[in-house]
């Protein structure tokens, strides 16, 4: 009697399927790591704003062209790849597997473009002599702060790697996703990857790029 008794309130067990307060596991693992890394960037990017604010010698290197038009640019890009996932996304949960596969691949180019334009940015910086531990701006008749060269390369190269790895992550999904061997949800969770990138940029755009612009016009 006791046993009966016991089993009417414990109720049945669960017999299979969706269970109503599952979790994909895919997705909680993929939003703990973009939890664990919003701290990073977030550090990364408050170190930044702290010795940027706290300098009296900041330089202002970033022209409106060619360097602030090339942020724009790849801000454009990153935007743009956004929208491609989006749909690659949508395509996927359709089952409409070719024409998630592309759209992932544009994805994938999206980011790869923005990974090359930012390096030729990088190089026309140290063409220019400015480097992670050195510059030759003068301000107001004293040196610029050679932490500008440091906050700069250190956050835009943390996010770099990131698009590079997301790169990497996509093309495999995209392989993976058209041999079937992947499904919605692994495309699902490489976007908010992806996602988490592009929303980082939107932060170092304005941060490091327009509130260093030089506006003094060369003669």
């Amino acid at each position: 009697m006791a046993e009966l008794d016991i089993d009417a309130v414990a109720g049945p067990a669960w017999g299979g399927g969706v269970a109503p307060f599952a979790t994909n596991t895919k997705k909680l693992g993929m939003w703990l790591f973009l939890l664990s890394d919003s701290l990073t960037f977030s550090t990364a990017i408050l170190a930044y704003a702290y010795v940027r604010l706290a300098s009296t010698s900041w330089p202002r290197p970033f022209e409106i062209y060619p360097a602030i038009a090339n942020a724009t640019f790849l801000t454009f890009i990153l935007l743009s790849s956004s929208l491609t996932m989006v749909i690659a996304v949508a395509a996927a949960h359709r089952g409409e597997v070719r024409k998630a596969v592309m759209y992932i691949i544009f994805t994938a180019i999206g980011g790869a473009a923005f990974v090359i334009l930012h390096l030729m940015e990088w190089f026309r910086l140290f063409a220019e002599g400015v480097t992670p531990w050195s510059n030759h701006f003068v301000i107001d008749g004293q040196p610029g702060d050679p932490l500008f060269g440091g906050t700069f390369f250190g956050l835009t190269g943390l996010h770099m790697l990131h698009v590079s790895i997301g790169v990497i992550y996509l093309s495999i999904i995209a392989f993976g996703f058209g041999r079937r061997k992947f499904n919605a949800d692994h495309v699902e969770v490489s976007g908010l990857y992806w996602h988490f990138v592009d929303l980082v940029w939107m932060f170092i755009f304005p941060m490091v790029y327009l509130m260093s612009v030089n506006l003094n016009v060369k003669s």
